[in-house]
């Protein structure tokens, strides 16, 4: 007998019917997942664990893109994207199993069986953690299995023409709305159990930081923000954010401790209080992200306090032939720094708790953070940092050193137009030009600028803060009416001028003259 011949006369469940089931299996599975992690942590939620895999295989090509095309909502685009597959790939398993449970339950097993190795091998977290995606497998089955039994029985209830002993299509229905609530309840609970770790009121109870040592008064004439430039200081809600972080972590200062270790001669273990209790400094510093476009917004200034990251250093004893220093963040990401970079004193650099005056934002690294004056992001301010390992370039590989990023990633010189925009449209005759340059570590000289292929003409700077900050700049062009283009280019105190040639921001920085198109009438 074939199989189809066998599956003459089975009872099978209604499209709609399988679809649901399919889909609130899932439910099910993510929400008992989320509620076990809960209890463990939040990123041993199998959904965040999978995600969170994703982006560590995802080829940098990919994730350059998504930083440039999505900018901060990158990471909402990838958990809605998974969203959707799961949805999708749930229905098609539900469909599958109209006459039997199989498929589904393959295509359950496979997911939890992803959640569990997504699980395993996060370097953040424990064999324990393994329980939320175990959860989540044997919820995800059982749920499947009696909600397909209790429809299969309707469905054959419903062709014997209602026999009393199978369930009514109100049992079923009120099976299937069951685990819907039951899913939006544990999923609650998870949240609720994340939030009470949370790191908002601790955060809050540090209050206002005051450093010992503040740095120089940021001067009325340091930026042109009346002229279309940003301001100097750039709020903390508006600083750039660019991680690898799917769910920003949640560490209480009570709870923060920093390891130094390594080539060190004496190994050190600080907390917040330690750090708290050490006069504090204040530094102005411009961070640049390494995914920074030509033009890009991912360039931001800020007043940081903290304590100096070389004297941290030079306390522990670093020994002869360390290299680098290798720093792992809550979540298991790493970042590796040149440890000379870390030990200039003229760099001031930094294991930063506040900025702007206030405890660090919790997306910017709350409690602790690296900050490195004049390196790229990705090699000098791991945030969430809890641990900091002296060793050589050899021993240990950061995150994106595996992934052919440049070992050591200064920051190059650089500039751009803010206003006005790409494609504005403005009255001919006087325009306004008006824009910033960085490059940090080493100063900016000059800025020029020039209308379509007419000569460069030096733009006018604001008072320099530092060398490591950014300095804005404003020009004025006689513009005829029609369509036109402006460009802008920078020398830095070095010497060197900003090369016009178009490099992609792999493997160490874009470079390229910004250029914009506007319209004059």
């Amino acid at each position: 007998m074939t199989a189809r011949e066998r599956d003459v006369g089975t009872p099978r469940l209604s499209w709609w019917h399988a679809v649901l089931l399919g889909v609130l299996a899932l439910a099910a599975a993510l929400a008992a997942g989320h509620l076990v992690a809960g209890f463990i942590s939040v990123n041993a939620s199998p959904y965040l664990a999978v995600g969170n895999g994703a982006i560590d295989l995802t080829p940098t090509w990919l994730k350059d893109y998504a930083v440039r095309t999505f900018g901060v909502y990158d990471k909402i685009v990838l958990l809605g994207g998974m969203a959707v597959v799961l949805v999708l790939v749930s229905a098609l398993a539900g469909l599958a199993s109209r006459r039997r449970p199989l498929p589904g339950l393959t295509v359950i097993a496979v997911f939890g069986l992803v959640g569990v190795l997504a699980v395993a091998v996060r370097p953040d977290l424990d064999v324990v953690a393994v329980l939320a995606p175990l959860a989540s497998l044997g919820i995800g089955v059982g749920v499947f299995a009696w909600l397909h039994r209790l429809g299969l029985a309707r469905a054959g209830a419903r062709d014997a023409e209602e026999s009393t002993t199978e369930p009514s299509r109100r049992v079923v229905l009120l099976a299937g709305a069951g685990v819907a609530l039951g899913a939006g309840v544990a999923g609650a609970g998870g949240q609720l159990l994340t939030r009470t770790k949370d790191a908002a009121s601790s955060r809050a109870a540090i209050g206002r930081l005051v450093p010992a040592q503040r740095a120089p008064a940021i001067p009325a004439d340091a930026d042109f923000a009346k002229l279309g430039t940003p301001t100097f200081l750039t709020p903390n809600e508006n600083f750039y954010r660019v991680d690898t972080a799917l769910t920003v972590p949640q560490l209480r200062a009570e709870d923060w401790s920093l390891r130094l270790h390594g080539m060190v001669e004496r190994e050190l273990t600080v907390d917040y209080a330690d750090i708290r209790d050490r006069p504090l400094v204040e530094r102005t510093i411009t961070m640049t992200c390494v995914s920074n476009e030509v033009g890009g917004e991912y360039v931001s200034t800020a007043n940081f306090i903290g304590i100096d990251l070389g004297d941290l250093l030079r306390e522990a004893g670093i020994q002869r032939g360390a290299e680098q220093v290798f720093s792992t963040s809550v979540d298991g990401y790493t970042a590796g720094s040149p440890v000379a970079a870390a030990l200039d004193r003229d760099r001031g650099a930094m294991l930063a708790i506040g900025m702007n005056g206030e405890p660090l934002p919790l997306e910017h690294g709350f409690p602790a953070r690296l900050v490195i004056p004049g390196l790229y992001g990705y090699v000098s301010a791991t945030k969430w940092v809890t641990d900091l390992e002296i060793t050589t370039w050899d021993a240990r590989r950061p995150y994106w050193l595996e992934r052919n990023w440049a070992r050591e990633a200064p920051i190059k010189t650089q500039s751009r137009i803010d206003t006005p925009k790409g494609f504005d449209s403005v009255p001919a005759g006087t325009v306004r030009v008006a824009g910033i340059a960085w490059a940090q570590h080493t100063g900016i000289e000059k800025v020029e600028v020039r209308l379509d292929k007419g000569p460069w003409q030096e733009a006018e700077l604001t008072r320099e803060v530092n060398l490591d900050t950014w300095r804005m700049w404003w020009a004025e062009l006689d513009v005829p009416a029609g369509s036109h283009q402006v460009v802008c280019r920078a020398t830095d105190k070095s010497g060197h001028t900003q090369t016009d040639e178009r490099m992609g921001t792999v493997p160490d920085g874009a470079t390229g003259w910004h250029v914009i198109t506007f319209t004059a009438a």
